[in-house]
């Protein structure tokens, strides 16, 4: 599983002088890389399915021929039944979590998690930006063909990122550099022509939108999906390695949490405000799995506090999964999400449950209350374990009357015995989970652990007592919390820097073509001042002066004065460029900014599976306050040494878990929601 990075040979261009690196191989045998292949090929497969069942309905309302309703219907239950096997197939890649964990021979844990990466088309700039460099900045686009491979090459890269910190930097390049690109291309008031098609990771259903709001969110669906990768591969039999998984899920939970509260929109169902929620608490639960498991990992004391400490964080895991697992069950998101995913969190919710009910059983029977404990702490920690006690009795009671100690102890292991059976039960529900035979080790493991303790306490001569268990009150001194990255936005220098200053030279703002004017001096005097930081403009016109008299205007901006380009220089560097004009003169090129009261942009076309239209289906927003800025005039005429007065610049910006690794050196072993209706769609996303 080792991931595999390429050179891309070409400057990055984006914020440093290193190459930027392109993702995985797509052509390395890697398990991941295998399954993002067969996700690639079933989405393409589920397309054309959709599109002949379009075709089979849009047919079926046409005719009023008997016969050829006949033939379409049975059409129609042929594609019915290819598409259910097709989502089968996506559902067991998105079961396949073995090809995630981590690679050591050695571990034994639970398996965890991973989301998988949505995938996307490819997508060609090169013409659309060429005609538009060409039409609105009236530069010739064929200069620009290096910057748009770049950008071309780094969106590519991110299809297939490497599963570690560079691969998580790559994509956060890439998605810093969408507001430079959308500023630069995508003007409010028209469409480029460019559309952004990406899957549902859950039904393969394409999404495709002209605007770059699905770009940016799926972008960052991507980045907290790589980050629940890189917690699974972790090694968890190791603190170092615990640490990095915990981290890695919080910060995939928050990455999936801005994505909720800041892309409210977004088409895609996966990123739906429902589906995030979901996994938002799954990701958390998994933080909180591996804290339990940080806690647990050097050994646990086979002590009364420890042991009633232990009890109430199993307790915590066990709650939070059965909150994954009420949100998994709920009406719009249990068509989708993977029966696989619920059944395990329902798995881990009982199985977490009877360890809290182990620990406390062990606890009480196999410590008793002498005379050198402190009877008030431990009085006070069994009150703190409870909700409520069996009627009549009370902590103090259980603590120094040694039946009672038995009693309560034996009630505890039955029920742990009962979640661990009830465990073993729903494991053997899910075909997927049959494959994981590292989980079925350790729940067999906790489950012949707690038969064990209640055969040691077995008495033959008394009655069976029915007592009934007390729940377990849920309690951690460590609480999973969300993260949010500092490399989600990292500094990137823009590609497209050499058309101006972006805060002048956007899509927003409309031009003049480059007019060329030429000066001459008349006693050292041009007939105008400067003014501005980059580029820099014209104001204090003369009017009866050369300079006005061939086209001149006040507010113009200097893009070039004779071959070299102004864009970039302040007054100053302007300045030195016209100081030393003789009589023949010198030609600048000046643009002026077109005034006009841009219309409401067009709404951006949306095509998706006839999700469940409970949320907006376009993402465009509209700026009001971007309007064009109007040049201020100066009425007091500066002389042209007072030049180099007006530039300011600017401040810049010992009891152990269970383990199904009896040798220590076990291996990973490895292992039909109804569908979306038909709808309209591109063309189908090409393999790597």
């Amino acid at each position: 599983m080792t991931d595999t990075l390429l050179p891309n040979g070409i400057k990055d261009g984006g914020g440093d002088s290193s190459y930027f690196r392109k993702g995985c191989n797509p052509f390395a045998q890697t398990g991941r890389s295998k399954l993002q292949n067969k996700r690639a090929s079933l989405n393409q497969q589920i397309i054309k399915q959709m599109r002949m069942r379009a075709g089979a309905e849009n047919l079926l309302k046409a005719t009023s021929n008997n016969k050829v309703k006949e033939m379409v219907l049975l059409e129609l239950s042929y594609v019915n039944s290819n598409l259910q096997l097709l989502m089968g197939q996506l559902e067991g890649l998105n079961s396949s979590v073995e090809v995630y964990q981590s690679a050591q021979e050695t571990t034994a844990n639970i398996p965890l998690i991973a989301l998988g990466l949505k995938e996307t088309k490819e997508v060609d700039f090169s013409t659309l930006f060429k005609d538009f460099i060409l039409e609105h900045y009236s530069e010739d686009g064929n200069n620009y063909e290096d910057e748009i491979a770049d950008l071309m090459d780094l969106r590519q890269a991110c299809r297939t990122p490497s599963r570690n910190e560079a691969g998580v930097e790559l994509l956060a390049k890439y998605f810093s550099h969408l507001p430079l690109m959308e500023s630069r291309f995508f003007s409010p008031n028209r469409q480029t022509g460019i559309f952004f098609t990406w899957y549902d990771s859950f039904t393969g259903v394409p999404v495709c939108q002209q605007n770059l709001s699905l770009e940016k969110a799926s972008i960052l669906f991507n980045m907290a999906a790589l980050y629940s990768q890189i917690g699974t591969r972790s090694d968890r039999q190791t603190i170092t390695g615990l640490e990095e998984a915990i981290s890695s899920f919080q910060i995939a939970a928050g990455i999936l949490n801005h994505l909720k509260e800041t892309f409210t929109h977004t088409p895609s169902y996966d990123m739906s405000p429902a589906m995030l929620s979901m996994l938002i608490r799954m990701m958390l639960a998994q933080a909180q799995e591996c804290l339990f498991e940080k806690t647990a990992l050097p050994g646990i004391r086979n002590q009364f506090y420890s042991l009633m400490k232990m009890a109430q964080e199993a307790a915590k895991v066990s709650e939070i999964y059965d909150q994954v697992h009420q949100s998994m069950i709920q009406t719009p998101i249990k068509d989708n999400v993977p029966f696989f995913w619920s059944t395990m969190s329902q798995v881990k919710t009982n199985h977490y449950r009877s360890m809290a009910h182990y620990f406390v059983a062990s606890a009480l029977l196999d410590h008793q209350l002498g005379p050198s404990d402190d009877e008030d702490q431990q009085e006070k920690t069994l009150s703190q374990v409870y909700d409520r006690l069996p009627e009549g009795r009370s902590p103090l009671d259980i603590l120094k009357k040694k039946d009672e100690r038995e009693r309560i102890g034996k009630a505890h292991i039955r029920r742990a015995i009962l979640g661990h059976e009830e465990a073993l039960r729903i494991y053997s529900l899910c075909h997927h989970l049959n494959k994981l035979e590292v989980l079925q080790d350790i729940l067999k493991a906790s489950h012949q652990r707690s038969l064990n303790k209640y055969s040691e306490n077995e008495n033959e001569e008394e009655f069976a007592d029915y007592t009934e268990a007390p729940d377990i009150i849920s309690k951690t001194e460590h609480k999973a919390e969300m993260e949010f990255p500092a490399t989600t936005k990292v500094k990137v220098t823009d590609f497209f820097q050499r058309l101006g200053p972006l805060s002048v030279f956007s899509a927003k703002q409309r031009w003049t073509a480059p007019r060329t004017i030429q000066l001459r001096p008349e006693d050292r005097d041009l007939g105008f001042t400067l003014k501005g930081e980059t580029p820099v403009q014209v104001v204090s016109l003369d009017p009866l002066c050369q300079a006005a008299a061939d086209g001149l205007k006040e507010g113009d901006y200097i893009v070039a004065v004779s071959d070299t380009d102004c864009k970039w220089m302040g007054v100053s560097e302007v300045m030195r460029l016209l100081k030393d004009v003789n009589e023949e003169g010198i030609d600048i090129q000046v643009v002026s900014m077109m005034d006009s009261n841009p219309p409401m942009p067009t709404k951006s076309a949306t095509f998706c599976g006839n999700l469940p239209k409970t949320y907006s289906m376009i993402c465009l927003a509209f700026d009001d306050d971007d309007k064009n800025p109007k040049s201020r005039k100066v009425t007091k005429k500066s002389s042209f040494i007072s030049w180099g007065l007006k530039n300011k610049l600017k401040s810049a910006s010992t009891l152990s878990l269970p383990t199904a690794d009896h040798s220590g050196t076990l291996p990973w072993n490895k292992p039909c929601p109804t569908f979306p209706s038909s709808s309209s769609y591109n063309n189908d996303s090409a393999l790597y």
